[in-house]
């Protein structure tokens, strides 16, 4: 009788799930850059993955503008990130799909980095910190039901916008209070509407 190859064979499909493919890409990816930036003589972050504002006729300022959310300072910059959205980003994908996951991700760089660009123009931005609180407000809002507002997210919105507030009023040091904010204001918005497209698509 003839016996099938992939028996007896050891493979790491049967024991690892890639559960979480936009989290785990964009983890892989900052920790890419991490390594790269650490070992190139060029300051690959600098050129590619922060966000400052420079001449609108420099073509790589559209790029960072996106790509500033995988750039980080050092190895506990981005432990300190991407471990937290590990944790809590596979929820959110589950919760809300691989897709929109990846569109608010996007966005919110975007919207993070054009604002920081406008009102800090004299600083550089870089780190995932803003989709992190992104998705901390997006976990919050996962048992949003029949519009009623769930009182974790106004609990988990008081606590963590509201300390980022007094952060940036009494704190002098080079953390993007601005960026956390906006990432969760942001994470409210996705919430709630995909939490609404979601409860449409449901049986």
């Amino acid at each position: 009788m003839a016996k099938n190859r992939s028996e007896g064979h050891f493979r790491l499909s049967n024991l690892f799930s890639y559960n979480a493919p936009v989290v785990l890409t964009f983890s892989v990816i900052s920790l890419v850059v991490l390594l790269l930036n650490e070992r190139l003589p060029v300051d690959l972050n600098r050129m590619l993955f922060s966000v400052y504002r420079t001449s609108f006729r420099d073509p790589l300022m559209y790029v960072r503008v996106f790509t500033h959310v995988l750039g980080h300072a050092d190895m506990a910059h981005f432990s300190q990130n991407i471990c937290l959205l590990l944790v809590i980003g596979p929820i959110v994908e589950e919760k809300y799909g691989s897709r929109n996951l990846l569109l608010a991700m996007v966005i919110t760089a975007f919207v993070t980095g054009v604002l920081h660009m406008v009102l800090f123009p004299g600083t550089v931005l870089l780190g995932a910190s803003g989709i992190v609180f992104m998705a901390i407000l997006m976990a919050s809002i996962t048992n949003f039901r029949d519009r009623k507002i769930p009182l974790t997210l106004i609990l988990v919105a008081a606590i963590y916008i509201g300390q980022e507030i007094f952060s940036g009023v009494t704190a002098h040091d080079n953390i993007s209070q601005f960026g956390h904010i906006v990432g969760g204001v942001m994470g409210i918005i996705f919430g709630l509407t995909f939490t609404k497209e979601v409860d449409r698509e449901a049986p």
